[in-house]
């Protein structure tokens, strides 16, 4: 198998550190690796594989000799760069919404739709990460019985919205505690201890960016007719690390919970957390660090027809991001496409 030359971009991030970890933990074999960030990052020091390395600034001539890049730098950065990667020859994994829809470029969720990468013209999409984990549930249970129509709510962890997002969370505890004055800057409402029904902005049909993210990108990677009925509300909750979805899925034929609970007990990347007589069921704190998508709370619906509810929980940096984006690249070498 051909090695690769790989760079990390977004190297200094904290999905981009995800990935580094995951590169050693999934012991991924690659020639040699560049570690990219913005002028305001480059020079500084980073310690990969016990080794000290220079990161280097991201710019278009940075990627030469590069085969695939693993980008974490957001949607204006991936915008400039991506273009300037693939000209040069490199495969560009993208983890920001820049170009999740367009035409050309595959989304795809490894394990789930891999043979579309096949179509890749030199960028290759990571999907929103709260339809990432929802993707290894729904595969399955798709290729059984059909999706038919689906309802999801996400309950989302601050880390989505970066390390801001974390620190607020984290100051507006404390001042929240101590009965002091604070002023929220990330959210829109005051993140401790309360509930926000909003990520991202609002659209002119009154669904949010990420609602909208999630009920277009599921649609994509599954291959769904384009009138597939798929609602989603998107809340962020004052959980430091994992999401949260509770979803309601109608198919075209009967999908008993047991049949349900069988299949994704066989499923891949997936592991069934489902006995309420003995309280179990997966929370964020079981999927801290970890790779799988964790499901429980598997049962047959009351209000729609061959419907069930479940829910799904997953480390957001991890398999919402990080993890898949090193899966992809894995995969990009395994099927020669650099």
């Amino acid at each position: 198998m051909r090695k690769p030359n790989i760079a990390v971009l977004g190297a200094t991030g904290v999905v981009g550190r995800e990935i580094l970890k995951i590169l050693v933990e999934n012991e991924v074999q690659y020639n040699e690796i560049k570690f990219l960030a913005s002028v305001k990052s480059a020079g500084k020091k980073i310690t990969f594989k016990g080794e000290e390395h220079t990161i280097i600034e991201a710019t278009p001539q940075a990627f030469e000799g590069v085969n695939i890049v693993l980008a974490s730098a957001g949607g204006s950065t991936s915008l400039a760069l991506a273009p300037e990667a693939v000209k040069r020859g490199c495969v560009y994994i993208d983890n920001s919404s820049a170009y999740r829809m367009e035409k050309d470029v595959p989304l795809v969720i490894a394990g789930v739709n891999d043979d579309d990468l096949k179509n890749h013209k030199g960028i290759v999409a990571n999907p929103n990460c709260s339809t990432s984990q929802l993707m290894l549930v729904l595969k399955p249970l798709h290729d059984y019985a059909k999706i038919k129509r689906m309802i999801v709510s996400t309950y989302q962890a601050v880390s989505g919205a970066g390390l801001a997002a974390i620190n607020e969370l984290k100051e507006n505890t404390i001042a929240q505690n101590e009965g002091k004055d604070f002023e929220n800057v990330k959210f829109k409402k005051p993140i401790a201890y309360n509930v926000i029904p909003q990520i991202d902005v609002f659209c002119d049909n009154g669904y949010t960016k990420e609602e909208m993210k999630v009920t277009n990108e599921t649609k994509k990677i599954l291959h769904l007719d384009a009138d597939t009925p798929i609602s989603c509300t998107a809340v962020r909750v004052p959980v430091f690390h994992g999401h949260s979805e509770a979803v309601t899925i109608e198919f075209e034929k009967e999908l008993t919970p047991e049949k349900a609970r069988e299949i994704l007990e066989n499923a891949w990347g997936v592991e069934v957390m489902d006995d309420i007589d003995n309280y179990i069921y997966p929370t964020p704190r079981d999927a801290a660090g970890k790779n799988p998508v964790y499901v429980g709370r598997i049962r047959k619906n009351i209000a729609f027809d061959n419907a069930i509810d479940l829910w799904c929980v997953a480390d957001n940096i991890r398999i919402g991001a990080a993890l898949n984006t090193v899966r992809l690249a894995e995969s990009v070498i395994r099927m020669g496409l650099f």
